[in-house]
C-alpha cells in the first residue's frame, strides 16, 4: 500500500512538473519573440503542439534505435526528476528522493542526452549526425564544470543525499550554498547555459542553421514524446539547482519563483547574445567555469 502511494503522488509531480516545464517554455518563445520585435506565439503554443503532433501519423522508419530514441530521451528526463525531492519535507512532492542520491541524478541526464544520440543517428538525415557531434562534444565541455561544482559541495556537505544537501541550506538565506560556496554555484550556472541551450550555446538543434539538428527527422508521436520530455526535463533541471544552490523550496510557491528566476538567467543571457560556433562553445566551457570549479574544490577543501 505504501510503495503504491508512493507512486501516485509521483504521477502527481510528473504532471505538474510537466504542464509546469511546458509553460516556462512557452514563456521563453514569447519574451524570445518580443525581443526580436516580433509578437510571437502564445504561451499555450507547447501544449497546442504536442497535441498536434500526437494527432499525426508517420511511415517513416528507419530500424528499432530509431524508434527507441525519444523513449531513453524522455526515461532520462523521467528518471532525473523521480529522484529529487521538488519540495522539502513534502509527502506529495519528495518523489523517490530517499531511494537514490546526486550521482544517480547524474547518470540519468547523461542517459537521456546518449539515448536520443542513438536514435537520431539511425535516422536518414545528414543533419542529424552533425547535431550528435555537436551535441556530444558540448555535453561533454559543460558536465566538466558541473561535476567540479558537484564535487565541490559534496566535500562541503559530505554527502550526495541531495535532500540532505537542501536539509543543510535551512534556516536562513545565508545558509544557501549560493553564500557558503559561492564559486561552486558560478561554474554549476555556467554549465546550466549549456544544458539549457540558449544562446550562445545553442549548438545543437541551431535552428537558422542545421533546423532542429538530431530530432529532425522525428514527428507524429516521436516528437510528441520529445516535447514532453523537454517541458519535464527542464523543470527537473531547475529544480536540480534549485536544491543543490539555492536552499531548496519548502512549498509551491517558493518552487515556482526559484525556479522561474533560475530559468531566466539562462533566457536573458540567451536574448543578449549571438551563438557560439562549436570550437567556441567547448573552449568556453573548458577554460573558465572549469577553472572556477577547480578553485571551489581548492577553497572548500583547505579553506
Amino acid at each position: 500500500m505504501d510503495i503504491m502511494i508512493k507512486i501516485f503522488y509521483a504521477i502527481i509531480s510528473i504532471i505538474v512538473a510537466t504542464v509546469y516545464g511546458l509553460t516556462l517554455g512557452g514563456i521563453v518563445r514569447k519574451i524570445y519573440a518580443r525581443a526580436h520585435g516580433r509578437f510571437g506565439p502564445p504561451v499555450w503554443q507547447p501544449f497546442l503542439d504536442i497535441i498536434k503532433t500526437h494527432g499525426k501519423r508517420v511511415s517513416i522508419s528507419h530500424g528499432i534505435m530509431f524508434y527507441l530514441g525519444p523513449v531513453f530521451r524522455f526515461a532520462g528526463g523521467l528518471g532525473t526528476y523521480l529522484f529529487i525531492p521538488v519540495i522539502f519535507g513534502s509527502a506529495i512532492f519528495s518523489n523517490f528522493s530517499i531511494a537514490g542520491d546526486l550521482l544517480l541524478v547524474m547518470y540519468f541526464i547523461f542517459f537521456g542526452q546518449l539515448g536520443m544520440a542513438l536514435g537520431a543517428g539511425e535516422g536518414g538525415h545528414p543533419y542529424s549526425p552533425i547535431g550528435i557531434a555537436r551535441g556530444l562534444s558540448q555535453m561533454t565541455s559543460f558536465e566538466v564544470p558541473f561535476a567540479l561544482s558537484v564535487i565541490a559541495i559534496a566535500i562541503q556537505y559530505n554527502t550526495l543525499n541531495i535532500t540532505t544537501i537542501v536539509a543543510a541550506q535551512q534556516g536562513g538565506i545565508t545558509n544557501w550554498t549560493l553564500f557558503t560556496n559561492p564559486l561552486a554555484v558560478i561554474a554549476a550556472m555556467i554549465s546550466l547555459l549549456g544544458m539549457n541551450m540558449h544562446s550562445p550555446f545553442s549548438i545543437v538543434l541551431a535552428p537558422q542553421e542545421i533546423p532542429i539538428g538530431p530530432p529532425i527527422e522525428m514527428n507524429s508521436s516521436f516528437l510528441a514524446t520529445l516535447q514532453t520530455n523537454r517541458g519535464l526535463f527542464a523543470a527537473a533541471k531547475l529544480v536540480l539547482f534549485m536544491n543543490l544552490y539555492f536552499g531548496g523550496a519548502t512549498n509551491l510557491l517558493i518552487m515556482v519563483i526559484k525556479t522561474f528566476l533560475i530559468y531566466m538567467f539562462s533566457v536573458f543571457v540567451g536574448a543578449a547574445f549571438p551563438r557560439f560556433r562549436p570550437e567556441q562553445s567547448m573552449r568556453f566551457f573548458l577554460k573558465w567555469p572549469t577553472i572556477i570549479g577547480i578553485v571551489a574544490i581548492i577553497f572548500i577543501a583547505y579553506f
